[in-house]
């Protein structure tokens, strides 16, 4: 080895040892004929000191070191001068006397420093990703990731599961999203997908009896990009066989209480809360509500349906929903403030935001007089309106109201200082529809995907193929604070069941038999119940880091228009790899 220890371990238990150290120059001090270095690595920070006075030479040599050049430092290990140690660093008592210096590497002026307050877009430290990962803030954040891997491993190797990889070259089965599809150079015209998830080689293992798996597994899809999505990410797999809701329950809030507690030292009480879809959707107008604060939104259609209010009486009309929420202590809102929360619904597709203040414990508004004293009153009541408070109301199509609403009260709790930000409130969300309705197609779909098992007290609901909206899903989510971070459901195993679901969704037999013709040719064969549930990792370590984006915690990501800077992938191929393939490009019309 080119050195004896890293740059982050030593403190005044070495003191007058003998060491060698290598890394990069962080900073650079010239005090006269002293000369300091920042010497860095992934591990820490160390000080060096070149003294002309004891090598002569090696102080020639620190004159040419400049910010990124990549040396190799012999030298004593010192304690610092009284009053001049840092703290803040596990090194910060000592400092190396050189003795020996050699630069194995220099480098060019980066374009950016590497330290923790860098200010440069985002897309320059993508392009030098290598750089950026220097920074002592994504040093931690992978080599997290790196323990939160382990202690998964870890946990589900002591219950018996068994890490299995499934292919990354598969068979297109559309699972909800676009696939990335791979062309095939012996077969043309052919083509591999890139997996969305592990589904179905994961249900094919319950039919081999592994009864217990579980990966960390690389997932693909061609989707629209946002803060919290990539084209690639990581999920931890999990599924078991005969098992029910309750075992998988079990088994996730395990996971979740070891990997918090091995991580961020966070324990959490277990078991977590659980919420029917139904209920949260009234509640919190979404299916991952955040529930660290209150704002719950309340339904007020049945107590203004004879209201005189015209945009609320052809909302009913037309079987809308009127959604209200009530801002606490906001009554004393400004024209301006209730205009820029009307702009804020708009953009969910809100037609608009009534708005009535609490005063002398009464309902006052611009449009109070289309409403009975019995109506205001009952408003005033079903929100628990007191003096001072805000009730704001969406009136629109049920879908628009409560994504306004949701996203309305999201905005407050912030803007309100209601959320604690270093608490984490898991949720289990139960019970989704099986089913939702595509208006543009005119067709029925699957809310999660098309394996997972109807309730059993709606089977009679679904072999008849009425009320399909009324079929509850044997599925259920993980969520903390807002954000979904796993999802599944107990699978169908029966071929039959299969079968009638593909029917329902609009999949012909001979559909069936070319998309999922191996899963149902296993299901012949006998397949026992099961279930599982996946996590999504990259999702997970924003919230042990405290960063918004995925992309802080990712080696390599991509930005947002699935590009990578560093590599600019995707990018052109030669003509010949094409013809290999096959494949001709058609130029876009201009």
């Amino acid at each position: 080895m080119l050195r004896t220890h890293t740059c982050g371990e030593l403190n005044e238990k070495f003191v007058g040892k003998d060491v060698e150290l290598c890394g990069w120059v962080g900073s650079r001090r010239d005090h006269g004929n002293i000369i300091f270095i920042d010497l860095r690595d992934g591990y820490g920070l160390t000080q060096v000191v070149f003294n002309p006075q004891f090598q002569a030479e090696m102080h020639k040599i620190a004159e040419e070191l400049r910010p990124e050049f990549v040396v190799r430092v012999e030298g004593k290990v010192a304690l610092r001068p009284a009053g001049t140690e840092n703290r803040k660093l596990k090194t910060g008592l000592i400092e190396i006397h050189a003795e020996k210096a050699a630069i194995l590497n220099k480098a060019i002026t980066p374009p950016f420093e590497i330290n923790e307050n860098v200010s440069v877009t985002e897309e320059t430290r993508l392009k030098y990703r290598y750089l950026d990962l220097r920074r002592t803030s994504m040093q931690n954040n992978i080599r997290l990731r790196h323990k939160v891997c382990k202690l998964t491993r870890d946990y589900f190797d002591e219950r018996n599961f068994v890490e299995v990889e499934t292919p990354i070259l598969t068979k297109s089965t559309p699972e909800g999203a676009r696939d990335y599809l791979v062309p095939s150079r012996v077969n043309h015209g052919m083509f591999y997908a890139l997996p969305q998830s592990p589904q179905l080689f994961k249900q094919i293992l319950m039919v081999s009896s592994f009864d217990r798996y579980f990966q960390i597994a690389k997932c693909f899809r061609d989707e629209d990009l946002r803060a919290d999505r990539q084209p690639e990410f990581t999920q931890f797999d999990i599924e078991m066989s005969f098992v029910t809701e309750e075992d998988i329950y079990e088994l996730s809030e395990g996971l979740m209480k070891k990997i918090f507690k091995g991580a961020i030292g966070y324990d959490l009480k277990t078991p977590f809360p659980r919420l029917k879809y139904a209920e949260s959707m009234a509640r919190y107008g979404c299916d991952k509500p955040d529930t660290r604060f209150g704002l719950e939104l309340s339904e007020i259609t049945d107590i203004v349906k004879n209201c005189q209010f015209k945009i609320f009486q052809d909302v009913i009309k037309k079987g809308g929903k009127i959604i209200a929420i009530n801002a606490k202590a906001c009554g004393a809102y400004s024209r301006g403030q209730v205009d820029e929360l009307v702009e804020f619904v708009k953009e969910y597709g809100a037609k608009g935001l009534a708005n009535f203040k609490v005063e002398r414990g009464a309902l006052a508004s611009q449009i109070d007089k289309f409403f009975s004293k019995e109506e205001l009153t009952a408003i005033k009541d079903k929100l628990a309106g007191e003096d001072g408070d805000m009730i704001f109301i969406v009136a629109d199509k049920e879908k628009v109201a409560y994504e306004a609403m949701a996203a309305l009260r999201k905005f407050l709790g912030k803007k309100l200082n209601l959320i604690d930000e270093k608490r984490f409130d898991f949720l289990w969300v139960t019970d989704f529809p099986l089913f939702k309705y595509n208006d543009e197609e005119k067709r029925w779909e699957s809310e999660h995907h098309p394996f997972t098992s109807a309730h059993p007290g709606d089977l009679s609901l679904l072999e008849s193929g009425k009320s399909l909206e009324r079929v509850r899903s044997r599925s259920y989510d993980l969520v903390i604070n807002g954000t979904e971070i796993g999802s599944g459901s107990i699978r169908i195993h029966e071929r039959k069941m299969q079968e009638l679901i593909f029917k329902t969704i609009g999949i012909s037999d001979e559909q069936a038999r070319l998309r999922f013709g191996f899963l149902l040719d296993a299901f012949k064969f006998g397949a026992p119940p099961h279930g599982g549930v996946a996590f999504g990792l990259d999702r997970l370590m924003t919230f042990f880091v405290g960063c918004e984006s995925i992309r802080d915690v990712i080696a390599f990501p991509k930005t947002q228009k699935a590009f990578c800077p560093m590599t600019n992938a995707p990018s052109e191929v030669d003509k010949k790899q094409l013809d290999e393939l096959g494949i001709k490009i058609k130029k876009a019309d201009i």
